[in-house]
């Protein structure tokens, strides 16, 4: 261990050895905060003698989990296995798998994501007689997860918008909301949180028992806590107080899903005789980048104050870039990117591209197909979100929780087996009417003569769902898999020699691959278990490095991420900061923390970049300078741009380094596009003809335009829209 302590600095060591009591860590970005935490832990096992049982660290993210799982295993050998390490949300589907029976709910409960959530709340506003313009959607969800995270029931949310007319209507959605939850033994991700809060104030007992067990407490990014959440790790560490919380204020991005940052800063009130230790020294970047960030932080009120240096020297200046409109910016980005990979070697996947939204992606991805600049896209759509994934989910769910409506619903007939939208509606109906499940009504045969004629279709298809429940707990996942498969005839419904089907076989197949890496990894394999861990699944936890491409994301996106080269567009009053935050001091602070992320996600190289006038969401506007270019003091960057309206780049080829194919982590707008010596501009393709591609089928060529050494096709597809593919690369077939 006195090893392991040689190697930390002063500060460091200090949080690592200071074991007992409250103990607050500001950790600035790239700190060294897992190293702390990770040490600490082990220092606790080997001297402090702890059984690593009664040591829990509780993080956000599946990666920052995985991340330190695997430190702790080098550090602690087999012991670490007893460490609970998991994420807030994992940590509590643990607790309420035990013990939520305690609380009126079946061990067996299914967790909801956002479109079967969404899917809820649009059959509520239906039932209740609402106008979904009124009360959109996407705002119900909001509120509902508002109240949730504040820990208000429905009764409560209701009784604090009394006589409130509009709010009353969003009272009532989440009403029946939670009703249906409960109806169809469902949970949503908030429910994760509140249910275990519940279960720990409703069981002093389970309380106790907890307790007693996690006697040392860690909590990561504390700074992105809410109020359940302080509740939740206030009860679990009231009893022993070994709490040590790891965190920067300075970092806190998540208001907008319900982060306090006031959990943090009061941390020392909420308990006086608490320690704090400063983590300043940053192991990541260059001093001119520190610089940079400390000057935009130091303009915010709402923190407890830390200025980041390194040993790292000075390093390069940051690169300021005033374009005249979003489309000279990226071409300025794109060219940039492809000189620094094609003159000084450093790999596209050391780079990234960050911006305020998503909606600022476009002009960038373009000017990227134009020069043949390989990039990866990481947003909302994943390969779980693909239909013939969620179909095979809903088949398992349905198989673990048949009184789930949703899922239910959704695989009835799929494929098809000749049930109407009209007969599924009679039966629903007939369930919300008789408060039962929808799968009771299709079992039972006295409910045959109020559903009709399709009634013997559904039964005929529970029946199969009954002959696979019967086997799945002696079935390992990937068996139980290819069951419902088999017996559903659900892969058999795909012909391989239709290119849209083949790539939907490829899912399902990839799907079995899920299933067989989830059987080496687990502790103890189990449809439950799998269906908790497929919930959990986020975006950013499948962010894989080893593809050779620029990376392209929001902010939001990139925290906990670091690149060596680092561009952040759209550096403009109402863009960033947005335009929603400039009248509003408290979200000024929250943009200009996000700024801070943005900055100290670079290790070696920054350019920032704006435009004089940007076309975004419909609206052409000029706009001046953001007030956070403004904060960082000249010295510290080179200013370019201004009167260059258009960038071209040699993409000749040149030897790359790959890095790894494509995956279904992330939305890969482009395949990585690597200009090669097949790459010709000898295309025999033009404007009218019909082609076919393996993935969007058949389509109309609309325009080809030489590009260096390849053709920009752009394809009008029948069935997924207009795309834009280099002609090299789509592997098209001329029909």
């Amino acid at each position: 261990m006195q090893t392991l302590l040689s190697k930390l600095n002063p500060a460091q060591r200090e949080a690592v050895t200071t074991t007992a009591g409250p103990l607050l860590v500001l950790a600035g970005a790239g700190s060294g905060k897992t190293r702390v935490l990770t040490y600490r832990i082990a220092y606790l096992i080997s001297e402090k003698h702890i059984p690593p049982e009664n040591i829990l660290a509780i993080t956000f993210t599946n990666k920052a989990a995985a991340e330190m799982k695997t430190r702790l295993e080098a550090l602690v050998g087999e012991g670490s296995a007893y460490i609970w390490a998991r994420t807030f949300h994992s940590a509590c589907v643990r607790f309420l798998r035990r013990d939520i029976e305690r609380i009126g709910y079946k061990q067996d409960f299914t967790i909801y994501d956002a479109a079967e959530q969404k899917a809820i709340v649009r059959e509520c506003i239906k039932a209740l007689n609402l106008d979904d313009k009124t009360y959109p959607v996407s705002a119900c969800l909001s509120n509902i997860s508002a109240a949730k995270n504040d820990m208000l029931s429905p009764a409560a949310f209701e009784e604090l918008h009394r006589g409130n007319f509009r709010m009353e209507g969003y009272c009532k959605v989440y009403a029946r909301y939670q009703a249906q939850l409960e109806k169809y033994n469902a949970v949503d991700f908030d429910d994760l949180l509140c249910l275990t809060v519940r279960l720990f104030e409703e069981c002093p007992d389970v309380l106790e028992y907890y307790r007693n067990k996690f006697k040392y407490i860690h909590v990561d990014e504390y700074q992105d806590t809410n109020t359940v959440q302080y509740r939740l790790v206030s009860l679990l560490a009231e009893k022993h107080r070994n709490l040590c919380v790891v965190g920067d204020e300075d970092q806190s991005i998540y208001k907008f899903r319900g982060a306090d940052i006031q959990n943090i800063l009061q941390f020392e009130k909420s308990f006086p005789d608490a320690r704090t230790i400063r983590l300043e020294q940053n192991y990541r970047s260059t001093q001119n980048i520190l610089d940079a960030a400390n000057a935009v932080i130091a303009h915010n009120t709402e923190r407890l104050g830390k200025r980041l240096w390194t040993d790292n020297g000075d390093g390069n200046k940051l690169i300021k870039y005033k374009a005249n409109t979003e489309y000279d910016e990226a071409s300025y980005i794109s060219a940039e990117l492809a000189r620094l990979h094609r003159q000084e070697g450093i790999p596209y996947a050391d780079m990234v591209v960050l911006y305020r939204m998503n909606a600022q992606s476009r002009p960038i991805e373009e000017q990227l197909l134009l020069n043949a600049v390989p990039y990866k896209i990481i947003k909302g759509h994943r390969f779980y979100d693909a239909k013939e994934i969620k179909d095979s989910i809903a088949y398992l769910r349905t198989i673990h929780n048949p009184d789930d409506d949703v899922s239910l619903s959704r695989i009835i007939n799929e494929p098809k087996r000749g049930i109407g939208a009209t007969s599924l509606g009679k039966a629903s109906a007939l369930a919300a009417e008789k408060n039962i499940s929808l799968y009771t009504v299709i079992r039972d045969e006295s409910y045959a003569s109020a559903v009709g004629s399709s009634w013997t279709k559904m039964h005929a298809f529970s029946e199969i769902i009954e002959g696979i429940r019967a086997e799945a707990n002696n079935l390992p996942v990937t068996a139980l898999i290819r069951e419902i498969f088999d017996k559903t005839g659900y892969m058999a419904q795909f012909n391989p020699e239709n290119p849209e089907d083949a790539v939907r076989i490829e899912n399902l197949q990839e799907f079995l691959s899920v299933g067989l890496k989830y059987e080496k990894e687990a502790e103890q394999s189990s449809l439950t278990d799998f269906l908790d861990n497929l919930a959990l699944v986020a975006d950013v936890d499948d962010y894989d490095e080893e593809i050779d491409s620029v990376t392209l994301m929001t902010i939001h996106t990139a925290k906990g991420l670091e690149f060596p080269v680092v561009f952040v567009a759209g550096f403009e009053e109402g863009v960033f900061p947005s335009f929603r935050a400039v009248f509003e001091s408290a979200e000024i602070e929250e943009e200009r923390r996000l700024c801070y992320v943005a900055l100290t996600r670079a290790k070696a190289r920054l350019y920032l970049t704006h435009a004089q006038t940007r076309t975004l969401m419909g609206a052409t506007t000029r706009n001046r300078v953001s007030r956070f270019m403004l904060d960082i003091p000249e010295h510290l960057y080179t200013a370019e741009g201004a009167d260059v309206t258009s960038h071209s780049v040699d993409i000749s080829p040149l030897p790359t380094r790959p890095r790894g194919p494509a995956h279904f982590g992330t939305t890969i707008t482009s395949k990585p596009i690597v200009p090669g010596p097949a790459a010709t501009a000898n295309c025999d393709l033009a404007p009218g003809d019909t082609v076919r591609h393996k993935k969007f089928g058949e389509g109309t060529i609309l325009s080809a335009v030489p590009v260096g050494n390849d053709t920009k096709l752009e394809i009008n597809f029948l069935s997924a829209g207009k795309k834009t593919l280099l002609a090299t690369y789509a592997k098209l077939e001329k029909i």
